[in-house]
């Protein structure tokens, strides 16, 4: 209406010659709307100017974009390049999220390594405070143990006609193998003691037809002093498992001994050496790569064949050794794995593989046993479980066992230096009992403890070192 008013004041202001020429039109534009338009001629102008096509195409290329930001202000098209820097923005902060739980979980991984680094700068002190004290320690006199006396041609039927013959009969007993190994002990000293005196020492040590049998299949009486082999070179000895076949099978002898480090996630190098010096030297004959990887120090070697638990899982697995290949695999049944019921010092040493006089055992536990130790009897070939026994001692209470003559036994601590085995089963008479055998820790982090029935040794993996100790058996009791 204001425009129309506007044309009519216009052509009343233009009268004349002007007003006979103009023209007052009325129609409807594209989108359907009454438009108005207004011509009058210019009274000076014969031609209209020519308007430049350029300004024309940027004001409508101006329009055009001006129609497209209305519409996306009044709620039209959402897409586009808005649309693709709200994704882009969305996929920058996943990245970031994803970096920042890398960050803290590396972080943890740090903090981990360092208090482990700690603990162990702290055991090193340790030992060098010790070492300073047992250097700077003076000796103690050294006083002449009491001579033995000549050998007696038959000690069954001849009594010995003094006190040192007595002594000298008592010091000697013939071993395993049939030579003789000295019985003197610290308290055995020469010097003046009266009659009553000498007697209380010789009844403390054992005679030869005393309840001692080193042949047979008695209760253990006492674990030996731990004898050092080898150190490990390098922080993935710091755990392991080193074994002895007591029954060896062809290609390799009864001195073969193998070794497996187990630090780090990835265990599966499998070390064999020809005899005891080559271990100690470093020098293997022989390296296998295992097929499945090692869980923990729980593995043993028997007639020919590996057994060990694979990682992760209560799968045992029988590896020979002359074909280099698995022979058998079979899950233990219910048996609890990766940390859910391991010795006291961990590792994940929830299943335990055992050698003795008897064959194959496994000691762990189950979610019936409630985290009691759990002993059975494997079969070698197909590790069925034979037979089962429950106990009433939890494994995450002791820090290691071994298994002799079908007997548990259990060792107290991982680092005291001087523990105790402290509790016994015996499976044939399913009873067990408390204990206390003095039992030493030498390097103070004890992992690994096995027997050996060809031997009669205990091997261990005591904090980087290969350990043994010799053993004293009681003589069988006859049923």
């Amino acid at each position: 209406m204001f425009l129309f008013l506007s044309l009519c004041m216009c052509g009343l202001l233009l009268r004349g010659d002007a007003q006979g020429r103009a023209a007052l039109l009325s129609g409807n534009d594209r989108s359907g709307r009454c438009q108005y338009t207004f011509t009058v001629p210019s009274p000076i102008e014969a031609s209209c100017p020519q308007t430049g096509g350029l300004e024309v195409e940027g004001l409508k290329a101006r329009l055009n974009l001006l129609e497209v930001l209305v519409s996306r202000l009044t709620g039209g098209d959402t897409g586009g390049p808005q649309g693709a820097g709200a994704r882009a923005q969305s996929e920058l902060q996943e990245a970031l999220n994803r970096a920042t739980g890398e960050r803290n979980l590396l972080q943890g991984e740090k903090e981990r390594l360092e208090r482990e680094l700690e603990g162990l700068q702290r055991r090193m002190e340790e030992m060098r405070r010790e070492t300073e004290k047992l250097r700077n320690r003076p000796c103690p006199p050294q006083i002449p143990m009491v001579p033995p006396s000549p050998p007696l041609q038959d000690s069954s039927l001849m009594r010995p006609a003094g006190g040192s013959s007595a002594m000298s009969h008592l010091m000697t007993r013939p071993n395993r193998q049939g030579d003789s190994s000295s019985l003197r002990d610290s308290a055995w000293q020469y010097g003046p003691p009266g009659f009553q005196e000498m007697k209380a020492e010789v009844t403390e040590v054992p005679a030869p037809d005393s309840s001692e049998d080193n042949t047979g299949c008695g209760v253990l009486v006492s674990v030996g002093e731990p004898v050092t082999h080898k150190k490990a070179d390098n922080i993935a000895g710091k755990y392991g498992v080193w074994m002895q076949d007591p029954e060896p099978v062809p290609p390799y002898g009864p001195t073969m001994i193998w070794r497996i480090d187990t630090v780090g996630a990835n265990i599966r190098q499998l070390f064999g050496y020809e005899d005891m010096e080559q271990l100690s030297k470093g020098f293997p004959s022989k390296v296998l790569l295992l097929p499945e990887l090692v869980e923990s120090t729980g593995a043993t070697l028997y007639r020919g064949s590996l057994y060990y638990q694979r990682r992760l899982s209560r799968t045992l697995i029988r590896y020979d050794l002359s074909s280099e290949s698995i022979a058998a695999r079979r899950d233990l049944p219910h048996a609890n794995f990766h940390g859910q019921a391991p010795y006291s010092w961990g590792g994940y040493t929830d299943i335990d593989l055992a050698v003795d006089e008897q064959g194959l055992w496994a000691v762990y536990s189950t979610n019936k046993a409630n985290g009691a130790i759990v002993i059975s009897q494997l079969d070698p070939h197909s590790l069925e479980v034979k037979k089962s026994w429950e106990t009433n001692i939890r494994k995450n209470s002791v820090a290691n066992s071994f298994i002799i003559c079908g007997k548990l036994y259990t060792v107290a601590s991982y680092t005291a230096p001087n523990t105790t085995v402290n509790y016994m089963y015996d499976t044939e008479s399913s009873q067990g009992k408390a204990i206390a055998i003095p039992f030493k820790n030498k390097h103070r982090y004890n992992s690994m403890i096995d027997y050996n029935p060809a031997q009669r040794k205990l091997f261990a993996w005591d904090n980087f070192h290969i350990v043994s100790y010799d053993l004293r058996l009681g003589r069988q009791q006859a049923n």
